[in-house]
């Protein structure tokens, strides 16, 4: 297998596994739980998948698939009328099953195309690594804040 293929496979599994992550998570909570917070600072873990969504749509889907997506981040964190959470989930999916096709249209050497306004970051590589890696950051705040409630997501920790 050559490191293109290998390149994907990986990014693809991973962003797979990340989002069965969010999913377990906000399943795990009763639906009036998930755009609430359980402290007076920080997010709730809706508002956490709002966010998610959007970078998903911003950086991969309008950067790299060219799909026009316009973000409002500051909505992202203070929606004061979010979706239902079936819904915001739904759209994260959507999100995701938009970056695994993204992915699967990579060439070879479309990895190393360059990405100009998002420096320190570089390359297309360089973007899919970035987002999977800030998904997987915030899936730790989404495990605590699922924890504060009482509730669990019943996964063994994992790394």
């Amino acid at each position: 297998m050559d490191l293109s293929t290998t390149v994907r496979d990986e990014f693809i599994r991973y962003f797979c596994h990340l989002a069965g992550r969010v999913e377990k998570a906000v399943r795990s909570l009763p639906k009036e739980k998930v755009y609430i917070r359980p402290f007076p600072y920080g997010n709730s873990l809706g508002h956490l998948l709002l966010h998610l969504t959007g970078n998903l749509n911003h950086y991969i889907g309008a950067g790299i698939a060219g799909t026009g997506y316009v973000r409002n981040r500051p909505l992202e964190f203070t929606e004061p009328n979010p979706p239902p959470p079936e819904v915001a989930l739904q759209r994260f999916q959507d999100a995701v099953a938009m970056v695994i096709g993204t992915i699967e249209a990579q060439s070879a050497d479309d990895w190393s195309k360059p990405i100009k306004e998002n420096q320190p970051i570089e390359t297309r590589f360089g973007m899919f690594l970035v987002c999977c890696a800030h998904l997987n950051n915030h899936i730790g705040q989404i495990s605590w804040l699922v924890q504060q409630f009482g509730h669990s997501t019943n996964e063994p920790p994992v790394w």
